[in-house]
Order: structure tokens, then sequence, then C-alpha cells
């Protein structure tokens, strides 16, 4: 219980980097909400790697670029979930991208990231 507590406040250090870089390009920069999106995505991602790898799951004993690895393909698919469904909300279901990116990254961190960061990514042997 103790490590998806941490699990979840490493996501939402992360979250809310990838929100303000999100909400900064789209508003500051006048880029499109997907893309925008996607880069947020990305540096809130480098940030929960960092996280998860030394606090979250205290992973240390498998070398970085093997986690880093392993952290790439759960986040690859991360990122496909999250800007399919950035698109999906926004551009097909017209809802504010504010509202859209909170909903999608809360469905993925919960389905998708967690288990497979505890179970592939950061396993200790």
């Amino acid at each position: 219980m103790l490590t998806f507590l941490k699990a979840n406040i490493s996501s939402s250090i992360a979250s809310f980097f990838d929100y303000l870089i999100t909400i900064f390009l789209v508003n500051l920069f006048r880029i499109d909400v997907v893309i925008a999106s996607t880069s947020g995505t990305v540096c809130g991602g480098v940030l929960n790697f960092f996280i998860g790898r030394t606090w979250v799951f205290e992973s240390r004993k498998r070398k970085v670029h093997q986690q880093a690895f392993r952290y790439g393909i759960v986040w690859t698919g991360n990122l496909i979930l999250n800007t399919g469904g950035m698109y999906i909300m926004t551009k097909l279901l017209k809802v504010h991208y504010v509202f859209a990116k909170l909903f999608v990254s809360l469905i993925v961190g919960f389905c998708y990231n967690y288990v497979l960061q505890k179970k592939y990514v950061f396993k200790n042997n």
C-alpha cells in the first residue's frame, strides 16, 4: 500500500510538470493541444522514471539502462494511450483539453502505468 501511495505522489509530481508544460505550450505558443500534450507527457515521463527508480520502487539494483529500456517500452504504450485519448477527447468529443488531459492521464496512470512499472520496469528480483 505504501508503494502505491508513493507511486501516486510521484505520478502527481510528474503530472504537475506535464500539465504545466502542456498549458504553457497551448496558451503561450498556441501549439496544437495534442502536440502540446505529447510534449508534456515526454517531460513528465522522464521525471517519473527517476522518481520511480530511486524513491517509489527503490530499485537501484538493476542497471539504469536496463530499467530505462523497460520503462521506454511501457512509456511508449503510455504515450500512445495518452495521445490517442487526447485526440478522441478533444478532437472528436470536443472536451476542453485540461479536463481531457486530467481524465485520460488518471485512467492510463491507474490501469496501465502503475501495474507495469511495479511488475515489469522496477521489479526487484
